[in-house]
């Protein structure tokens, strides 16, 4: 039954986040932790994370900004690695309460900088990269940081979901492998991450005939409705003993 409720949950999770970009980490999250335990659930998550990203690039190949990817994994795979480390000794609770104050604040501040019209260039994505893989590498998830840093570089529907999963690739598949060099990502733990995994990309083929007929404006409040649900989502588990 759990091996199940995963499959089931990951298949929500996938064409959810195949249309808004992100969120899977966080709905499938607490069912791998339920099903696994803590302990193998960021691992497992991790290994899913780098499926589920694949799986966009495939659905989405011909919109992949390839110049803004390259910008944003040149600093973002090693500070993910480097957070993945860090993550070995350092307690998330901290982070998870910053983060959520983050997402949550980050909606009405993306509103008023589209009313300025303002935009972000390759060197913010840089800079980004940077500060969203440290802080991939350390909590279950930051996907929907990177959901602003996209959207102000002028991407939408196709475009950014293709984008920001090319980006996010090297990220978690950088966390993955640090996993498996420090011990926490075994075979038994890998297989696992591939069964949620194969999920979350079925989802994101589903998901794709709903992008195609979103109107830019439908897109854009769906991204405010999952940052403030991850937000919220992450004060949560900061909250908690």
């Amino acid at each position: 039954m759990a091996f199940l409720f995963v499959l089931t949950v990951g298949l929500v999770a996938g064409t959810i986040s195949g249309i808004v970009g992100t969120g899977s980490s966080i709905m499938l999250m607490p069912v791998l932790i339920s099903a696994y335990g803590p302990k193998e659930a960021v691992p497992i998550m991790a290994v899913a994370s780098v499926m589920a990203n694949f799986s966009r690039i495939m659905a989405w190949w011909r919109e992949v900004d390839w110049r803004a990817c390259a910008a944003y994994s040149v600093t973002g795979i090693p500070a993910a690695a480097l957070g993945a480390r860090t993550l070995l000794a350092l307690p998330s609770h901290a982070v998870d309460l910053a983060i959520g104050t983050f997402l949550i604040a980050m909606v009405p501040v993306r509103h008023f900088l589209a009313r300025h019209e303002l935009k972000a260039n390759l060197w913010h994505l840089a800079i980004g990269g940077a500060v969203i893989g440290y802080l991939t590498g350390i909590v279950v998830s930051t996907g929907p940081l990177s959901v602003p840093l996209f959207l102000f570089y002028g991407l939408s529907k196709g475009a950014f979901l293709a984008t920001e999963a090319a980006s996010s690739l090297g990220l978690y598949f950088a966390k993955s492998v640090t996993f498996e060099r420090f011990g926490a990502l075994t075979g038994e733990v890998f297989i696992k991450g591939l069964i949620a995994g194969s999920s979350l990309m079925l989802g994101a083929f589903i998901a794709k005939r709903f992008v195609l007929h979103l109107r830019p404006d439908v897109f854009r409040l769906l991204m405010d409705a999952i940052m403030i649900a991850a937000g919220l989502s992450m004060l949560w588990t900061a909250a908690q003993p």
